[in-house]
């Protein structure tokens, strides 16, 4: 009987593509094509954003049908870049907070009195200098415009961030020691994959939330300052303007389309890869499926091609956090009494705080001897009553949102077969802007006449909703398979099995979503109290149209003067209910 010898193979010598299986499928094909036409369009967006800024006013947006697949372009890549410069922000930021005590102090009441700026509000003080910044060129309005739609999606995915790693389970943490891996490999091997499931679908909800501000980020008006940029915001804004309704359609329509390819090409898949993330014991035994995500399986040469060059970035990292620990240690002092430790540790508090509350004062300062060059004591007190009524729109329009979004959260979220027919259509309605229902609202308002005060309300949470069911969602679907069989198993229904087993897996998800959905309340009262259609113009009394008309007719100090109102309400807001919740959610409910 023959023998079988062994082929010896040199290892200098390159393998045939063929004799280790990497021929190019129809997989590879598809996956190629597709990338290179998305570098074909990102090529040809670039150089649209650096046209002459003249050409602004030459070529002026129109109603042309034509020109609408253009301006759709136009919007995306403001919006990925936005999407871009929010990630690198939260887990930089975020991770500070989280890990840092002392930036803790001072980054989640700032990251509070942000998300709850209005988008007019960072306008107000940004367009000026980033035309001055490029001058001459459409990239001073372009990142003005990047800037605003960076405000709206940023704080969501910050919170999110901050959240998963504050409730990061003791056990994970406690094997990361074990492996002394350094802060590099913690972040990217622990922190940054148990985060991943909220991360995303947050990540969705800012995108499709960054839709509902396209129209105050492309069609720019502060003061004297006009600036309107190609784009599907800046067409909606020309059709209510002109009461064209076939354009509003047509522009909702591009929407749709726009959003249904990112989501199946883009998001869709990620979702399906971070499947993989979730912390459990037991397997689920229904995943999220993507098609795109198959291919790219299917797809063994640029697979392999992509492999060796995350092993090699795996390689330089990983040599780059061998020497972190490495120069640390190097680096301690000596070893220090407890003691005297713990004594060092609180004047450095007490240091830290003198140092924030002397800048806050000053900012506060600042901010009072602005105000009262113009203004006095009686505008200070319209502001803070209409704030006031403001914020009882949002505390009920929360209320109302979480008793519709929370149960529909969790059965989606629970069953990963609807959530991936679901997630586009939730990605759509989240992403609809609600300037295309203001018309509707002020035709039935006026026609019924009915009081705006109450029934423009309802406009605030159209867009900031969503925010309670992704994050619902997503914690549904974080939710350990092995708690769910356990639930089953002890028999437990109705309303004990809500209140023993899935609010309380869910709590910390919830709060993100809610505190998140409340400054974006806040930020959408600056268009929802205010609504028009044609020559039609209705108002809600409160701080969002007292803003808005502040901004319209130029007036910075009563701008800054609501702003701060604002700044102020909502951060006793979310420390009075929000903040404990957070506590709770890392105390009692965090995954061990």
């Amino acid at each position: 009987m023959a023998r079988l010898t062994p082929t010896r193979i040199d290892p200098g010598s390159p393998l045939p593509v063929r004799s280790i299986g990497l021929l190019p499928t129809l997989g590879d094909v598809a996956i190629f094509v597709l990338v290179a036409a998305g570098f074909v369009v990102l090529a040809h967006g670039a150089r649209e954003m650096a046209e002459p800024v003249a050409r602004l006013t030459s070529e002026p947006v129109t109603l042309d049908p034509a020109n609408l697949p253009g301006y759709a372009l136009r919007t995306v890549l403001r919006m990925f870049a936005a999407i871009a410069a929010s990630l690198l922000f939260t887990f930089v930021v975020a991770t500070l907070a989280a890990k840092s005590r002392r930036a803790e102090l001072v980054i989640v009441p700032a990251l509070d009195i942000l998300q709850s700026v209005p988008v007019l509000g960072f306008l107000t003080f940004t367009v000026v200098f980033f035309i001055d910044l490029f001058p001459g060129s459409t990239l001073g309005p372009e990142c003005a415009a990047i800037f605003a739609i960076f405000t709206s999606q940023a704080w969501n995915m910050a919170f999110s961030f901050y959240q998963s790693l504050r409730t990061l389970p003791p056990d994970l943490d406690e094997a990361s020691r074990h492996f002394r891996l350094s802060p590099w490999l913690r972040f990217w091997r622990l922190e940054a994959p148990f985060a991943a499931p909220g991360l995303i679908w947050n990540t969705m909800m800012s995108m499709s939330g960054g839709w509902f501000f396209v129209v105050a980020s492309e069609a720019i008006t502060v003061g004297n300052t006009t600036v309107t940029l190609p784009g599907i915001g800046s067409w909606l804004a020309l059709a209510i303007d002109r009461q064209d309704v076939p354009a509003v359609l047509q522009a909702v329509g591009a929407m749709a389309l726009v959003i249904l390819a990112y989501d199946q090409l883009l998001f869709r898949p990620i979702v399906a890869w971070a499947d993989k993330f979730r912390f459990e014991q037991t397997a689920s035994q229904r995943r999220p499926r993507s098609w795109m995500y198959d291919l790219w399986r299917r797809a063994r040469l640029l697979r392999w091609l992509m492999g060796r060059a995350m092993a090699l970035a795996a390689a330089a990292t990983g040599r780059l956090g061998a020497l972190l620990p490495r120069r640390a240690a190097r680096a301690a002092p000596a070893t220090v009494p407890a003691a005297v430790d713990a004594a060092r540790t609180r004047w450095l508090d007490r240091l830290w705080l003198a140092v924030v509350a002397t800048v806050t004062a000053w900012a506060l300062w600042r901010i009072v001897t602005f105000v009262d060059t113009t203004l006095g004591w009686a505008d200070v007190a319209r502001a803070v009553e209409l704030g006031l009524l403001t914020l009882v729109r949002v505390a009920v329009l929360i209320a109302l949102a979480s008793l519709v979004w929370v149960p529909v959260g969790v059965w989606i979220g629970l069953r990963p077969a609807w959530a991936t027919r679901v997630q586009p259509v939730a990605q759509f309605l989240a992403a609809f802007p609600a300037n295309v229902l203001f018309p509707i609202a002020v035709v039935a308002i006026v026609h019924w006449k009915l009081d705006p005060n109450i029934w423009l309300s309802p406009l605030m949470v159209l867009g900031t909703q969503w925010y309670i069911l992704f994050n619902v969602i997503a914690g549904a679907s974080a939710f350990p398979t092995d708690l769910r069989e356990a639930a089953q198993l002890f028999r437990l229904r109705s309303w004990q099995w809500w209140r023993q087993v899935i609010l309380p897996g869910i709590l910390p998800y919830y709060v993100t979503g809610a505190l998140t959905a409340t400054g974006g309340s806040w930020n959408a009262s600056i268009v929802a109290e205010v609504a028009s259609w044609g020559d039609t113009k209705l108002e809600a009394a409160g701080l969002g149209a007292y803003i808005a008309d502040a901004t319209a007719s130029g007036d910075y100090p009563r701008v800054v003067l609501g702003i701060a109102v604002m700044s102020v309400l909502v951060v006793a807001f979310n420390r009075l209910v929000w903040r404990p919740l957070y506590r709770l959610a890392e105390r009692r409910y965090r995954l061990t």
